[in-house]
């Protein structure tokens, strides 16, 4: 039994020798990245994304009426309050610039209509005098203390 007991015992320490002799091998064989090549291959790939960020914002194509839409999103900005257009705060910016600017807020029942500059344009449309941008967006209107109605914010601007 000892004996038996002995040969187990030897043969439990072989095997555990010839584990430990193939972890070893195992770990001088297998691939290892050093960190300085890793931080390098990191700067690489996010040079690359910036890159490709970069080429992407140059491909998209130029708005057209870019200045409307500037005052188009000011005039919002400053005219709502939590999302919701109040016609009593509708006002034009005025930065100095010389630019005609006509500004209409519809909803179904009422019209807001507001002009600026030293040669505003007609809302109407047909208006071939300068070159004219025109913006639009569908706003919540406030139209009275709880009754908000869908509507539409419109500008137009010659510059």
């Amino acid at each position: 039994m000892v004996g038996g007991t002995h040969d187990v015992g030897a043969g439990r320490v072989a095997r555990t020798e010839r584990a430990v002799q193939t972890e070893r091998a195992w770990q001088t064989e297998r691939a290892a990245v050093e960190p300085v090549a890793a931080l390098i291959a990191l700067v690489a790939v996010g040079l690359a994304l910036g890159l490709y960020t970069v080429a992407l914002s140059d491909a998209e194509p130029e708005q057209e009426n870019g200045s409307a839409t500037t005052v188009l999103e000011r005039i919002e900005r400053e005219s709502s309050v939590g999302g919701i257009v109040h016609p009593d705060r509708l006002d034009i910016p005025t930065d100095g610039s010389q630019m005609g600017v006509a500004v209409e807020l519809r909803t179904r029942s009422e019209t807001w209509r507001l002009r600026s500059g030293s040669d505003p344009p007609s809302l109407r449309g047909g208006d071939t005098a300068r070159e004219t941008a025109v913006a639009e967006r569908a706003v919540t209107v406030r139209v009275g203390p709880g009754r908000n109605v869908p509507g539409t914010l419109r500008v137009v601007v010659r510059g």
